[in-house]
């Protein structure tokens, strides 16, 4: 691994695997959560776009980087608890990424921007952004959906789809709509959409 692009990748999935719960691929075998997540946003990011840059490719693999060290447990309850996790998470992930990559050998400038981009900064201006929101939307749809419905009371599902379709880009939305979903996420998808 010669390139500083794949060498901040060794890296940041080196931290991934460390993360201590597991999750069943569809194979059946057995990967650290987060590894598995950063990986999904990867392979979404190529269906998205034909050649994304380098730095966005960082990006989007480094969305969650060691999420499991900040518990959503130590905020608190509602929606200023969960906002400022969410803040804090994406400062850490971005502060961390962007060290990896000055010792990889990218710029200061490019590690600040991959920061950036990392904490969402500039959505709905940025493409860059907007592609690794897309990115997460897309997994979210596709992996975690359907478990996560059968968790949280319908009405308040419904505003969930309807906050995650907001904050897609049409491409992401005509790809959301190819997914595989089960009757009850579909059906979901149907009224937070208000289609037939």
């Amino acid at each position: 691994m010669s390139s500083a692009f794949d060498k901040t990748l060794a890296a940041l999935d080196a931290l991934h695997a460390q993360d201590p719960q597991t999750t069943t691929l569809s194979d059946g075998t057995a990967q650290p959560q987060e590894l598995a997540y950063a990986q999904r946003m990867s392979r979404w990011l190529e269906r998205l776009q034909e050649t994304p840059s380098d730095l966005l490719g960082i990006a989007v693999r480094a969305q969650h980087l060691q999420r499991w060290k900040l518990q959503r447990s130590d905020y608190p309850e509602g929606r200023i608890g969960y906002l400022t996790w969410r803040r804090d998470q994406s400062a850490r992930a971005g502060d961390t990424t962007a060290a990896i990559m000055e010792e990889a050998g990218y710029s200061q400038e490019e590690a600040k921007r991959v920061a950036s981009m990392i904490r969402k900064q500039g959505l709905g201006r940025d493409s860059d952004v907007q592609a690794l929101e897309d990115c997460a939307c897309l997994v979210f749809l596709e992996n975690y959906f359907a478990d996560f419905s059968r968790k949280v009371e319908h009405d308040h599902m419904v505003r969930i789809v309807q906050k995650t379709w907001g904050k897609m880009s049409p491409q992401a939305h005509a790809l959301a709509l190819t997914l595989p979903m089960n009757d009850t996420c579909s059906a979901l998808v149907k009224e937070a959409l208000g289609s037939d």
